[in-house]
């Protein structure tokens, strides 16, 4: 059973940076592409990034691009989300998921397993 935990998020200034992680605490990710969401007050959650199983393929969101790094060590089961550069716009509870198939997707509904969420503040 997956079950993913996230980590990182707090309150930094405009401009700094976080690193977000992700851990399969089930160890049962093989062959998963993961993406990371994020959801503001009032607003839809939207697609940030995603990474495929093997072959380091990466997709991210325009808003993002440039700023914004995943990564995976799928020997410790854990998806990471280096955020640089960061703007009062990208606050928003961050969420993890994984998709049963390699490939990575835009698509929310393209995943089948998601964590509780963690909180990225920016004071500006």
């Amino acid at each position: 059973q997956v079950e993913l935990v996230e980590s990182g998020g707090g309150l930094v200034q405009a401009g700094g940076s976080l690193r977000l992680s992700c851990a399969d605490v089930g160890r049962t990710f093989s062959g998963y592409a993961m993406g990371w969401f994020r959801q503001a007050p009032g607003k839809e959650r939207e697609f940030v990034s995603a990474i495929g199983w093997s072959d380091g393929l990466t997709i991210y969101a325009d808003s993002v691009k440039g700023r914004f790094t995943i990564s995976r060590d799928n020997a410790k089961s854990t998806v990471y989300l280096q955020m640089n550069s960061l703007k009062p716009e990208d606050a928003a509870v961050y969420y993890c998921a994984a998709r049963k198939l390699p490939a990575p997707s835009r698509r929310r509904g393209g995943y089948d397993y998601w964590g509780q969420g963690t909180q990225v503040l920016i004071s500006s």
